[in-house]
């Protein structure tokens, strides 16, 4: 009888020792978080504006987590597949995505449905920064300003094209915008890419496009394209002496295309908290403002966590009124 009550006694103690081993994992796995490799998912392929800003940034975020922080892309489908890719990793804290506007907001004000809910299929980490296009015509055209090249429109219904990287892409968007912001009739030509169609433009098929400053500015810089405005509230550095379309009286062409983080659905709040303050402290860094400056792009404000959220669904119903207004189709 009594080598059974040690039997059971033993058993008992071996069976809630594993219990509460097995609850202090988690909790001891947090607190040693982050223990190994971070994997950041661009939707995007290699070497475009968004890799790069990664690359850039997953360095001081290594430093600053004590773990390096491996950028990993997976494009496809404008953004969705790296997105939903992330949205259906496990949430350890040990994926994040590079969260732009296409696949957050755009993509989905486009779609009937999507393979994942931009706001409920992630937990929201920071803000990166907003990036506005600038617009641009040939060197050689006679229309020296924005205002000059608005009347040329006016008085042309119809006749002026412009061109983007396909249909309700960043370049398309704003495009739209400008033509109901001006009151003008222009007629959108999507390309592939964005290299035909700048050839294009100073060849003289294509009348203008808005495009992303540091795309243009080894052209502008070299005399081949001649900037008009910025799609910004504020001047970019890059571009001192271009007019933003705000203080040219057209508030409504306001257009800023923007990067977040985010990880899968229940990450911890103490690891989410974790990384938010080291990306926070990234994105206050002097060389990070000056790398984001010098590529035509601005810091966002402060937005962690929730204030994230609220910035995402804001985002997404302006988004959806811009699509709707330009009458783009909804697949």
């Amino acid at each position: 009888m009594k080598r059974l009550s040690r039997l059971v006694g033993s058993t008992l103690f071996a069976l809630t020792f594993h219990s509460l081993a097995s609850s202090l994992a988690p909790a001891l796995a947090q607190q040693d978080y982050p223990n190994r490799p971070i994997t950041w998912v661009v939707p995007f392929s290699p070497g475009g504006v968004t890799d790069n800003a990664a690359r850039f940034t997953a360095k001081s975020l290594g430093e600053r987590l004590g773990q390096p922080v491996v950028v990993e892309n997976k494009p496809g489908a404008g953004g969705i597949v790296g997105s939903e890719y992330v949205a259906n990793s496990k949430p350890d804290g040990y994926t994040f995505l590079y969260a732009s506007s296409g696949p957050m907001s755009t993509i989905p004000a486009t779609r009937k449905s999507m393979s994942y809910d931009p706001i409920k299929s992630f937990t929201p980490l920071y803000g990166m920064a907003a990036s506005p296009l600038v617009m641009v015509i040939a060197a050689d055209k006679p229309y020296k300003t924005f205002a000059e090249f608005v009347e040329h429109a006016k008085k042309n219904p119809g006749k002026l094209n412009f061109a983007s990287i396909g249909t309700a892409a960043a370049q398309h968007l704003t495009g739209e915008l400008f033509a109901m912001g001006t009151k003008t009739d222009v007629v959108h030509i999507p390309y592939k890419a964005t290299p035909p169609a700048l050839a294009d433009i100073m060849s003289g098929t294509i009348d203008f496009m808005w495009e992303f400053s540091v795309v243009l500015k080894p052209m502008i810089d070299a005399g081949k394209l001649r900037p008009l405005a910025i799609s910004g509230a504020k001047r970019l550095p890059s571009l001192p002496d271009v007019p933003t379309t705000a203080e040219l009286g057209y508030p409504q062409i306001v257009f800023n295309p923007w990067s977040t983080v985010v990880m899968p659905k229940g990450v911890p709040k103490d690891v989410a908290d974790k990384f938010i303050a080291a990306f926070a402290e990234v994105m206050k860094e002097p060389a990070t403002i000056k790398y984001y400056d010098d590529n035509g792009s601005t810091i966002l404000p402060p937005m962690p966590g929730e204030k994230l959220t609220e910035f995402l669904v804001s985002e997404s119903a302006k988004m959806k009124a811009i699509i709707e207004k330009a009458k783009i189709p909804v697949e």
